[in-house]
């Protein structure tokens, strides 16, 4: 059976490689891809999202739809530093001529599930916005919906954005914080990205020195993202926490350790604004309903990357 699978996005760097790794691999059918107030500007991640998807062949088969430009309450700043001015690295400035989808991306969602309920997934690899406005609009959707998949938090660990906080559930912590509580989602945080989801340079310079359109993509996406970790964390690597999300989506056997924990944000202003508490202890009285991805086969995550951006097929070794 082929999944069908919504993307919800605030396409830059890494996110462009999970729509990629997404709209080459046959397991999955991707019906639309909605786009989140995050990364860079919103009118940018619009036209990244479209650029990937010809880039893919599957334009013309993909709606793109806008959704929330701004979080529900709170200000944000875009994170142009990690990804480069326009998200893509810099330098890379597309303008496809494809047009957006007429719908609002909130409306998306909430129709296409409530048009076949249990068969259509969500990844959400962008603050949680549009999938807070799609339960307040539909308070069934958790029923409605087959998988949530969602790229975020920061499982009892440093944060990505914050000493706190992880950069999607710091944008919308208000969104992130209803999504938690009201939906039965898988979790793949940035502390496992930092264990099992990073490229290193070796690897870079190998994708680097080859000779596919994908490949060459990942190196613009990326050159700024490896400067910047050279930078600030004297690293050379690039972590890619919405590929491995996608990557654990397409295939789950790839998750090697999971457990499920009650999950809440901390959607306060202040230095905790988008803390994940993860309770792995069973201290509070909160239900257990969050599966947390703690551990996956990083050896197979490498070579689902490699096998995406050599061979255009991240399925091809499994």
């Amino acid at each position: 059976m082929v999944q069908r699978l919504i993307i919800d996005t605030d396409t830059a760097g890494d996110d462009t490689q999970a729509i990629l790794m997404a709209a080459l691999a046959d397991s999955v059918d991707v019906e639309a891809l909605t786009i989140v107030a995050g990364n860079v500007e919103f009118d940018y991640e619009v036209e990244n999202a479209k650029y990937t998807l010809d880039l893919a062949g599957v334009a013309d088969a993909v709606p793109v739809y806008e959704g929330a430009r701004r979080p529900l309450l709170k200000e944000f700043d875009h994170v142009d530093h990690v990804h480069g001015d326009g998200g893509l690295g810099g330098d890379l400035y597309p303008d496809t001529g494809i047009p957006s989808a007429d719908d609002h991306a909130v409306d998306a969602i909430v129709e296409t599930v409530r048009a076949s309920p249990g068969e259509v997934s969500l990844a959400c690899i962008g603050p949680l916005t549009n999938v807070a406005m799609a339960i307040r609009r539909e308070p069934d959707l958790n029923e409605l919906l087959d998988e949530v998949w969602v790229m975020g938090g920061a499982v009892n660990t440093l944060g990505n954005d914050t000493p706190s906080a992880e950069f999607n559930f710091w944008v919308d912590p208000d969104a992130a914080k209803i999504v938690v509580n009201e939906l039965d989602l898988t979790l793949v945080d940035w502390g496992l990205t930092v264990r099992h989801g990073t490229i290193d340079g070796e690897a870079l310079d190998r994708f680097a020195a080859a000779e596919t359109p994908y490949a060459e993509f990942f190196t613009e996406i990326t050159s700024h993202a490896r400067e910047f970790s050279q930078e600030r964390f004297g690293v050379d690597a690039a972590t890619q926490p919405d590929t491995l999300a996608m990557a654990c989506l397409l295939d789950p056997d790839i998750v090697t350790e999971a457990g499920t924990y009650f999950v809440d944000v901390d959607e306060r202003e202040g230095m905790t604004r988008g803390y994940s508490l993860v309770d792995e202890l069973g201290i509070t009285d909160g239900e257990p309903r969050t599966r947390v991805v703690e551990s996956v086969d990083e050896d197979a995550f490498d070579q689902m990357v490699a096998d995406m951006l050599l061979h255009g097929d991240p399925e091809r070794s499994l």
